[in-house]
């Protein structure tokens, strides 16, 4: 079995696309070798990227990868040890007011006071944003009706649904109508008729706002993105638009036998041999062993088909299922987060 060939190289910036999608006009988030370290631990490692105006993009990482910190620094709460960051053309830094006011930021964990009612609790966000009585006032019923908030107003907010709590969040994040907004996770936690309420909200708010969208529910992104960025290992692996990014991924042939208890190991040791096929790993699917066999550059998925059909015969194991496996976000996901992971654990050893 040869190993896979796909390059594990981190992902560059776009700066092609942000020209594409908003012509001269100057990208809205900036992110420029950002680096940040907490201890012995580099959560982000030079990422860079740049998200032009009108895009909702998703951002994606596995637990761990550096998604909340990367978002914290473009947001001004947490500055990078290294590289740079701008908002709508202004850099962030620690005297960054401008480019503060410009991004609101939905945390993963939104901070609430819960015991205060809904629009005293409005009014203080618009206090502690210096906003006089009228521009309160003004920015409270437009965020209240932009996040559906009418008829809740009056109830304190540990009395909410964790749906209405995030839309809490998202009227806080909107009271200045900022041009930009950060969404860690908004729709974690959810049942699936409030992540469908929030995912509507979100794509009606990305008709005048720019958009980074941090979420583990991969469906959703592939709803409502066009372009995703994924990091892993505090790296960018991968930043294009969907079709493109599904499009690179490897073919693959899915392969379930019953294998009267040979480990699914050795089942894909034996499959991984067959021509054109450029890795394989086995899994237990219940009782029978599942085997992922992804084609190699070239290789004809039919003819290989064909190969992994005679190994199974050959064998003496029983052919549950054979099948092509189309390129899906997830399998982008997987697999540019494996590579970068295998390479690591290569490099270490």
């Amino acid at each position: 079995m040869t190993t896979d060939q796909s390059s594990t190289e981190p992902a560059q910036p776009r700066a092609g696309a942000t020209a594409d999608a908003a012509g001269s006009e100057p990208p809205m988030i900036v992110a420029e070798g950002l680096s940040k370290s907490f201890g012995p631990v580099h959560a982000v490692r030079g990422v860079s990227f740049t998200v032009a105006r009108g895009e909702l993009v998703g951002f994606l990482g596995p637990n761990g990868a550096g998604k909340s910190t990367t978002m914290k620094m473009l947001t001004g709460s947490l500055l990078p040890d290294g590289g740079r960051a701008s908002i709508a053309g202004v850099p962030l830094d620690g005297r960054s007011l401008g480019a503060r006011a410009a991004v609101g930021y939905l945390p993963e964990h939104t901070p609430l006071y819960r015991e205060m009612r809904v629009r005293p609790y409005l009014e203080f966000v618009g206090e502690v944003h210096g906003m006089g009585g009228r521009a309160r006032r003004e920015a409270l019923e437009r965020v209240i009706a932009s996040c559906d908030l009418d008829g809740y107003v009056g109830r304190r907010i540990h009395t909410l649904s964790k749906g209405y709590r995030q839309r809490v969040g998202l009227a806080q994040a909107l009271f200045t109508d900022p041009d930009v907004l950060v969404l860690d996770e908004p729709t974690s936690g959810l049942d699936p008729a409030e992540i469908v309420r929030i995912r509507d909200l979100v794509v009606e708010l990305a008709r005048s706002k720019t958009i980074l969208l941090s979420t583990h529910v991969l469906p959703e992104v592939e709803e409502v993105c066009r372009r995703v960025l994924i990091i892993a290992g505090g790296q960018l692996v991968a930043d294009g638009p969907l079709h493109e990014l599904a499009g690179d991924a490897a073919d693959a042939i899915v392969v379930v036998v019953d294998s009267g208890g040979a480990p699914p190991e050795d089942v894909a040791r034996s499959l991984g041999a067959c021509d054109g096929a450029a890795a394989a790993r086995g899994t237990f699917d219940g009782a029978r062993a599942r085997v992922h066999v992804t084609l190699s550059p070239g290789a004809d998925r039919y003819t290989l088909a064909e190969g992994l059909a005679r190994a199974v015969h050959g064998a003496g194991w029983s052919l549950q299922e054979l099948r092509h496996e189309v390129p899906t976000l997830e399998r982008v996901f997987l697999e540019r987060t494996r590579q970068l992971a295998a390479a690591e654990e290569r490099d270490a050893s």
